[in-house]
C-alpha cells in the first residue's frame, strides 16, 4: 500500500472507515489547534480506500453541522485507484461540544474534558483566567493592609508606581489593579495576593519545603509556609536562609561577606515564576532540598507554545494568571517580555553554577538547580547531611569557596563505569550500558537508581526522548 504522509499527530488522525461517533475527533481538533481527519487510511498512513466515498463526502458536512455547528472542509481524494476522504476543521474561538461533552486533541490522543480541566478550558476560550473570577463571599475587610503597603512600597522602589499612591485607600489600589468588578466584588487574584491566609478561601495556596538526603523517604525536616502570595517569595527566602541552605562566609580584604550558596536574584526569579504561574486549582508548590541540588515543582503545564527546549529563546509572555502577573510586574518582581528564564540561567552561570533545568512533570513544571554547598562531606563513602542555615554557617575564605567533590571521586567499579559511559553519551539506554559492560540490565538499573538517589545523575525527560544529566562526574570539580 502507498502512504499519504506521516503517522498520526497533533493535527492528523486516520480511520479506515466512517462512523458517526468520529465527529468527536473533529470536536477535539476544533477545541485545540484544528486538524484533519482522513477516512480510508490505516494507522500507518497507508491508503486502504473507503466504500461509498461519494455519498459519505456529501453526508459528512451535514453531520458536522448538525452535531458541532461547524462548517468543515470535506474533500474526496483518490490515490492508486482508491478513494479516501479528507475532513479539515479550523480551531474554534468558542468551546465546541459533541452530545454535551467537550473533547480536546492533545498530541495524538483525544481527551474528554471534565472537572478542573474543563473549567480551565472554558475560561481560556473566553479569554479569561481563574484568577479573574469574582469571589462572591469575600470583602475588602478580609484583606491585609500590610500586604498592600508592601506591594506599594516595592512598586514605588521599582519605579512602576507613582510615589503619590503610597497611602492610597485599599479600594483605590484594587480598582487600579483591576482586582474588583464594577459592583465592588473582589476577584480571586485579590484574595491570593493580599489576604493574610488565602488558604481560608482556596486549597493549595501554601509553599511546602522538605529536606531530603538519600531518597524521597529520607525526609529530615519540613516547613509549610502560608501567607499572601505577594510576600511569599520573601518568606521562602528567609526560611531557606534560616534552615535549609547555607550562607558561606568569606572575606574581601577586611570586609566580611555572607551570601546565600546559590544566586539569590535568580532564585527569587524561580520563586516568582512558580508562584505567579501556578494553577491554583491544584496542589501546593513543593520544594525539595537535596544534598546536591534543589527541585521546585508547581502545578500547571507550560504554555502551549513554550517547551523546555525553546524556553531560553526570545518569546512573548504567556501568563496563566493575568491579574497575578500584572501585579507582580507592577511590584517589580517580573518582566513582561518573556525573559525570566534567560535571567535565571544567566544568574547561575555568573555564579559559577550550571544552568537550571526545566521539564514538564506530572501536570506541572519542575525546575532543578545545583547547590554550591561547601559543608557537604563524605566519610568512608557514607553521606553526612550538611549543617545548614545561617546559625551553622562555616567561615571560609575566597580561596576555599569552591570545594572539590569527594562524593564522586570515591566512585569505583560498575558505578564509576556507568557515569563515564553516560558522560560520553547522555542518550544511552540501560540496555546499551549493560551490553557495553557485559552486565545484566536489571543489575545496571539498580546501580543507576542508587546513583540517582545520592545525587550523581538525574533523568531529564521520559524514557523515550529523554536523556541523562550528570550532577557530579568522577573527576569533576564542583
Amino acid at each position: 500500500m502507498s502512504t499519504i504522509g506521516p503517522r498520526e499527530s497533533q493535527n492528523t488522525e486516520y480511520k479506515e472507515s466512517w462512523r458517526d461517533e468520529y465527529v468527536k475527533w473533529l470536536c477535539g481538533f476544533a477545541n485545540a489547534q484544528g486538524g484533519r481527519l482522513y477516512i480510508g487510511i490505516n494507522d500507518k498512513g497507508e491508503v486502504c480506500g473507503v466504500e461509498n466515498a461519494h455519498k459519505l463526502s456529501e453526508d459528512i458536512p451535514n453531520k458536522v453541522v448538525a452535531f458541532l455547528g461547524l462548517v468543515a472542509d470535506v474533500n474526496l481524494l483518490n490515490q492508486d485507484g482508491k478513494d479516501y476522504i479528507e475532513i479539515a476543521v479550523l480551531p474554534s474561538n468558542v468551546p465546541i461540544s459533541y452530545k454535551g461533552k467537550y473533547y480536546f486533541r492533545s498530541g495524538s490522543t483525544l481527551q474528554e474534558l471534565n472537572g478542573v480541566a474543563l473549567q480551565n478550558f472554558m475560561l481560556k476560550k473566553m479569554g479569561r483566567s481563574w484568577d479573574d473570577m469574582v469571589h462572591e463571599r469575600a470583602t475588602v475587610d478580609d484583606l491585609d493592609r500590610g500586604a498592600i503597603d508592601y506591594f506599594l512600597q516595592k512598586g514605588i522602589q521599582a519605579g512602576r508606581i507613582d510615589p503619590a499612591e503610597a497611602n492610597a485607600p485599599t479600594t483605590t489600589v484594587l480598582q487600579n489593579l483591576h482586582l474588583m468588578d464594577d459592583e465592588g466584588h473582589l476577584k480571586n487574584a485579590a484574595l491570593l495576593l493580599f489576604c493574610k491566609k488565602p488558604g481560608r478561601y482556596f486549597t493549595g495556596t501554601e509553599f511546602k519545603i522538605g529536606r531530603f538526603h538519600t531518597n524521597i523517604a529520607d525526609l529530615s525536616s519540613q516547613e509549610m509556609i502560608e501567607s499572601s502570595i505577594i510576600q511569599m517569595a520573601d518568606r521562602v527566602i528567609w526560611m531557606l536562609k534560616d534552615k535549609f541552605l547555607t550562607m558561606p562566609i568569606h572575606y574581601e580584604g577586611l570586609q566580611r561577606i555572607e551570601k546565600l550558596e546559590v544566586p539569590e536574584d535568580a532564585l527569587r526569579e524561580i520563586l516568582y515564576n512558580a508562584i505567579c504561574h501556578k494553577d491554583y486549582l491544584g496542589p501546593q508548590i513543593q520544594m525539595r532540598v537535596w544534598d546536591h541540588y534543589v527541585e521546585i515543582w508547581n502545578d500547571g503545564e507550560l504554555p502551549d507554545k513554550i517547551t523546555p527546549e525553546n524556553i531560553e529563546d526570545v518569546h512573548a509572555s504567556y501568563p496563566r494568571n493575568k491579574n497575578l502577573a500584572f501585579v507582580f510586574y507592577k511590584a517589580g518582581f517580573i518582566e513582561s517580555w518573556g525573559r525570566g528564564w534567560k535571567k535565571i540561567c544567566d544568574g547561575f552561570v555568573a555564579a559559577g553554577l550550571p544552568k537550571p533545568t526545566i521539564e514538564s512533570k506530572q501536570g506541572g513544571v519542575l525546575v532543578t538547580f545545583r547547590r554550591n554547598n561547601v559543608n557537604l562531606k563524605m566519610t568512608d563513602g557514607t553521606l553526612i547531611g550538611s549543617q545548614t542555615g545561617s546559625q551553622t554557617t562555616t567561615e571560609t575564605t575566597t580561596e576555599t569557596s569552591t570545594l572539590t567533590s569527594t562524593l564522586t571521586s570515591t566512585l569505583t567499579g560498575t558505578r564509576k563505569s556507568i557515569v563515564e559511559i553516560i558522560s560520553e553519551n547522555p542518550n544511552v539506554t540501560i540496555s546499551q550500558i549493560a551490553a557495553k559492560l557485559g552486565k545484566n540490565p536489571r543489575g545496571i538499573d539498580k546501580h543507576i537508581q542508587k546513583l540517582r538517589e545520592i545525587g550523581i545523575i538525574r533523568r531529564v525527560g521520559g524514557d523515550f526522548g529523554g536523556h541523562w544529566e550528570i550532577l557530579h562526574s568522577p573527576n569533576d570539580k564542583q
